[in-house]
């Protein structure tokens, strides 16, 4: 991911940023959190606190962790191998084509960068015929910017 420079991200970008994506629906996940839909699959929730993401010095669990979509496990790992980002994975996501971050550390992105994992996590779940619609349209407004 290359690392642009904008404002710091925000949670409420998060929610923002999802939302903003074509086709969502929210849904209740358990204890109230926000589950980020498209054609019925996740691609953006807020989980729960899990025994598998603990502070390593207090064994607290994070309750505060994002899980993210991602493209497949060359991307997953592009974020979670960058030292330079807040994104991590625990074994019980191995395997499973998701990024996590912490809602505490989100202010360690620009909004940028943010916008492009959020995007690209609903590019991951999303219909092929969504998709395309959603990247053209994107091209074109692109394309009407240059001019």
């Amino acid at each position: 991911m290359a690392r642009r420079r904008s404002r710091r991200a925000t949670v409420d970008d998060v929610h923002d940023l999802a939302l903003a994506m074509p086709h969502v629906r929210v849904v209740e996940g358990t204890k109230g959190r926000p589950v980020y839909q498209v054609g019925g699959k996740s691609f953006v929730f807020f989980r729960n606190p899990r025994p598998d993401a603990v502070d390593p010095e207090t064994e607290e669990r994070y309750d505060d962790v994002i899980v993210l979509w991602v493209a497949d496990e060359g991307d997953k790992l592009a974020l979670v191998q960058d030292d330079t980002t807040p994104f991590f994975t625990t074994p019980h996501f191995d395997g499973h084509p998701s990024v996590l971050l912490r809602a505490s550390r989100v202010g360690e992105l620009g909004y940028d960068e943010l916008a492009e994992v959020v995007q690209d996590a609903w590019l991951a779940q999303a219909s092929p015929t969504r998709r395309a619609k959603w990247l053209a349209e994107q091209t074109g407004q692109a394309g009407l910017r240059a001019t």
